[in-house]
Parts: structure tokens; C-alpha cells; sequence
């Protein structure tokens, strides 16, 4: 088995078997491809099967030298996983990277924005031109909502379930949860849908699709982000934000004010409770409260 092989095998697996979104498999991809690129460049032969513990090694000592920590530890952990498929499909007896440590990284908190900064982003929004109304409708579904960029410009007409309060979101892995929406967040909908869209010639294949650009098709994970940059340099804030910030905003705010973090994760999309119980590292403030609120001696 040689390595583009290997590689079109593990991509099958982790599409069809594990049901990963297109940016993870390339993810994948790209840490098995430095791994190729590292062998090739040092003239060594080794296939996926044969390669041994001191070769990858000798990886990762070269890889650090490049990249950072948290990058390090990413190509680690990817790496262990295409070697643990390898394993699991019989073509090795061992995974090469068990003895391998990942760099001590410190868990990296999401930022956030204030009520107010969000309040002042979306007042920043020029409602006099035509895709006033779409950003606005864009920025209250992020923060109202909690969805992923891709989540929102996948988002369709047919998702939307107004009458039951809820909207219909596919996520990673095309994986579909239920989400829901408020009255604000559905009031800024009909009226870009009511008063915008309608007035849009829409291209054929995107007649479904929500917010839509001034071609009349789905908006890029790029337009949205530069959007968001735009906003955020016109009101002065000196922040690093992107649309994930509203997502991360949308549940800080919710822990803060009392929501369980389980309903939080089942709103989010996570698989996992631990992805989530890094927002209870955002702000502890509250916990104080709820020790005094809560506890039987206080």
C-alpha cells in the first residue's frame, strides 16, 4: 500500500464511516500530506505500513521546528488517527505515534462580545442599501441562533419553522439539529425575505437558499467574514473577531444568564458536554452565585 492509497482509503472512511464535513477531511488530509512531503524531501521510502516509531519521530522533531505548539499538537493528533485506521483495518499491527506526546498546550478560551458590542455592531449596518437587510438578518441569526458561518450560509427557506419557533440546522458531518429562534431574529428574516430577496433575481440550484449575494447565490464564508471585519472597523473595535465570535458570544451569554449547559450543547451541535464546558472558563462570576443560591449550608 503506498501513501496516495492510503490516503484515498482514509478519506473514504472518514466520509462515508464517520460522516466528517469536507473541512475536516481535508484537515486530515493535509496532516498525512506534511508527513509525505517530510519523507520525500529526506529521500526516505518507507511506505504507510512499514514506517516505524524513530522515522516519525524524526517528523515531528523537524515539525516543531516550524510550527506552533498548538499546530504541533494537531498534526499529532491527526496523525494518530490515520494510523489507529490503519490498525483497525488490519494493515498494520501498531500505531507508530503511541509513544508520541503531544506539546503541552493550555486550552485557548473563545473571545467574546458585550451585549453592547453587539448591539453596536448591528446599528453600524447601513440599512439605506439592499444588503442592509441581509446583514442584519445575518448578524441577529449568528448571535440569536449560535450557528457556525457555514451553518448560516447553508441555512434554507425550508429550514424555517417559524410557526413552531424553531429553525432546521445542518451541521457538521451533515448532521441536522433543531434550534430555537426568536421573535427579533424572525422579524429581521421576513423583512429581508419580504422586502429584498423577493426583488432578487436568483440564479437556478439557490431558489431555497436564505441570504443570498447580489448575483442571486449563496454567500461565501469569506463574504461574511469581511463583512463582520468591515462592521467591527467602522464602530472602532479593537477586537479580532469573526462570525464564530457570535457564536461564542451566544453562549457565553446564555451560561451567564442561568441556561443549562446541556440545552447550551444540544443548541450548539456538540457531540461531546467537554466542548462546551470550555464557555464555563469564559467568565466564573456567576458561579459564586450559584454556590450561594444553591448549596444546602449557604
Amino acid at each position: 500500500m503506498n501513501w496516495k492509497q492510503a490516503q484515498e482509503d482514509y478519506k473514504h472512511y472518514l466520509k462515508i464511516e464517520r460522516g466528517l464535513a469536507e473541512n475536516s477531511i481535508a484537515n486530515y488530509q493535509l496532516d498525512i500530506e506534511k508527513l509525505v512531503l517530510f519523507l520525500r524531501h529526506n529521500d526516505i521510502s518507507d511506505t504507510p505500513v512499514h514506517i516505524q516509531k524513530e522515522t516519525i519521530r524524526q517528523f515531528i522533531y523537524e515539525i516543531a521546528k516550524i510550527v506552533n505548539p498548538r499546530s504541533q499538537a494537531r498534526i499529532i493528533s491527526g496523525l494518530k488517527s490515520f494510523f489507529n485506521y490503519l490498525v483497525f483495518e488490519d494493515y498494520r499491527s501498531d500505531n507508530p505515534m503511541d509513544l508520541i506526546e503531544s506539546p503541552k498546550i493550555g486550552r485557548k478560551l473563545p473571545d467574546t462580545l458585550s451585549e453592547d458590542e453587539i448591539n453596536d455592531l448591528i446599528h453600524a449596518i447601513d440599512l439605506s442599501k439592499p444588503e442592509g437587510e441581509r446583514n442584519r438578518a445575518m448578524l441577529e441569526t449568528l448571535y440569536g441562533c449560535g450557528l457556525r458561518v457555514s451553518e448560516l450560509i447553508g441555512l434554507r427557506i425550508s429550514d424555517l419553522y417559524f410557526k413552531e419557533d424553531f429553525i432546521k440546522v445542518t451541521g457538521k458531518g451533515d448532521k441536522q439539529r433543531f434550534v430555537p429562534i426568536g421573535e427579533i431574529n424572525k422579524k429581521y428574516i421576513r423583512i429581508y425575505s419580504h422586502e429584498v430577496r423577493v426583488h432578487q433575481s436568483i440564479q437556478k440550484g439557490f431558489e431555497d437558499i436564505l441570504f443570498l449575494n447580489r448575483r442571486g447565490k449563496q454567500l461565501t464564508r469569506a463574504m461574511v467574514f469581511t463583512i463582520i471585519k468591515q462592521l467591527a472597523e467602522k464602530i472602532g473595535l479593537n477586537k479580532n473577531i469573526s462570525p464564530h465570535t457570535f457564536r461564542h458570544s451566544f453562549a457565553t451569554h446564555l451560561l451567564e444568564n442561568g441556561a443549562d449547559l446541556r440545552a447550551i450543547q444540544q443548541m450548539l451541535g456538540h457531540e461531546s458536554i467537554t466542548t462546551t464546558e470550555i464557555y464555563m472558563h469564559v467568565d466564573r462570576s456567576h458561579l459564586a452565585e450559584v454556590m450561594n443560591k444553591f448549596h444546602p449550608r449557604n
